[in-house]
């Protein structure tokens, strides 16, 4: 099978094609040998992205999202590779069910999907999981997801053991003796009367994990960073040489608990969104280097779960179909970073972290590319999602960066442009 892609623009190149063979990036061939030539009517061609850090509920979640449905999602969102948490239901703490996820993931056939197996059995944070099993059955990282691993010890366990693997670990950073609350604690949550979760429970965790990947001289990586303490101490142990990455999320850049203001729980989440001096914060980490990676935290769920009181409903959006146009927009075009840097963000970098040798587009590579239109403003539409969910709260928003076209492996899984 032989594919041409024209009238595109290449980052770093005068081409203005991609050919592709064999779902492979090839050396240019001529025309008459393509089995299709597409226009992309001149889109920016990049490295298909990686998403390190998202949910596709299945099993047990399958009302809220199932594996095809959420692939496709990510696929529509510019997406060839995910890396789905094991908050599952049974968990995937064991070989059985991670070899489910990947059986159902080759069905649906839309984005290469690299499981996160739990750290812990049952993700309660006391006995270590089966991780040399898990790797045997696909996973790429453990982590006990929005479950912190609270005990010190049971978390130098899990880093020593799963370094013995070459598993990279990833920890949710939160002490939940601070946070007993259902959004950021501050003058917002004073004046509508919920309770609030202080930037303290992030910052105090994300220090014991530093202190930890310093003395064990073992990699850890800070999922979903969102405070202004929590940048400058992983930007401070940087410079000593500790092994330790992050990454963020596109909310943490484009919202504030200000917007929880009318108790509208889709600007629910988990850690809260913060203030203003916290989101120019993160900002400031992804410039900088210091935020290595911007990861999605896509959280599908069902209208019942958020449609009820703030306090009550379930933390979490949907990311997959906004996470690289709230990145050109609000990043890019804004003039905080550049494109390549935005790329490197959410493709090669969350690749790196976990090993999966994506994120490129060199000659000879699979041929996982996403094309944007980087030209034209779109308005984002929830009720045109591929998700069976509908939280988000971008509904209505103008953005850059429309995905028209994504391709993994040479297969076409998403396209716009007919």
């Amino acid at each position: 099978m032989k594919t041409i892609i024209k009238n595109i623009k290449l980052l770093g190149s005068d081409s203005d094609k991609i050919y592709i063979s064999d779902g492979k990036i090839s050396e240019a061939f001529d025309e008459s040998e393509a089995n299709r030539i597409i226009d992309g009517r001149g889109a920016t061609a990049v490295p298909g992205l990686v998403d390190m850090h998202c949910h596709l509920r299945e099993p047990g979640g399958e009302y809220k999202e199932t594996i095809a449905t959420g692939t496709a999602s990510a696929a529509k969102g510019g997406y060839t590779s995910i890396c789905p948490m094991p908050n599952t239901n049974p968990t995937a703490d064991n070989a059985a069910v991670i070899s489910g996820i990947m059986k159902k993931a080759k069905e649906a056939d839309n984005c290469r999907v690299y499981p996160i197996g739990a750290a812990t059995k049952d993700i309660n944070g006391e006995l270590i999981s089966e991780m040399g099993l898990m790797k045997e059955a696909g996973i790429v990282a453990v982590s006990d997801d929005g479950h912190p691993i609270k005990n010190a010890g049971i978390m130098r366990k899990v880093m020593e053991y799963a370094s013995d693997f070459d598993l990279p670990v990833l920890n949710h950073c939160e002490d939940k003796s601070l946070s007993d609350g259902a959004m950021n604690e501050g003058e917002v949550s004073t004046s509508i009367g919920i309770r609030g979760i202080p930037t303290t429970a992030e910052d105090i965790m994300i220090a014991r994990d530093i202190i930890l990947s310093e003395y064990l001289d073992i990699p850890v990586h800070i999922c979903h960073v969102s405070t202004k303490g929590g940048v400058r101490m992983i930007r401070d142990a940087k410079a000593r040489g500790v092994k330790v990455t992050c990454e963020t999320c596109p909310h943490y850049f484009t919202l504030t608990d200000k917007c929880c203001e009318n108790y509208d729980t889709n600007f629910k989440m988990h850690p809260p969104l913060r203030t203003e001096e916290h989101r120019l914060a993160i900002i400031e980490g992804l410039k900088d280097g210091t935020i290595d990676a911007i990861a999605t935290d896509n959280a599908p769920h069902h209208q019942d779960e958020k449609d009820c009181e703030f306090s009550v409903a379930l933390n979490g959006i949907l990311g997959s179909e906004t996470a690289f146009a709230l990145g050109y927009t609000y990043l890019v075009k804004t003039g905080e970073i550049t494109l390549e840097r935005l790329i490197e963000l959410m493709s090669k970098a969350p690749s790196d972290i976990l090993k999966l040798g994506r994120g490129t587009m060199n000659m000879g590579d699979d041929a996982d590319i996403a094309l944007f239109d980087l030209e034209n403003e779109f308005t984002f539409d929830k009720n045109t999602m591929l998700s069976k969910s509908r939280n988000t709260p971008y509904h209505g928003w103008k953005l850059y960066g429309e995905t028209i076209l994504t391709i993994m492996g040479g297969k076409i899984t998403y396209e716009k442009l007919q």
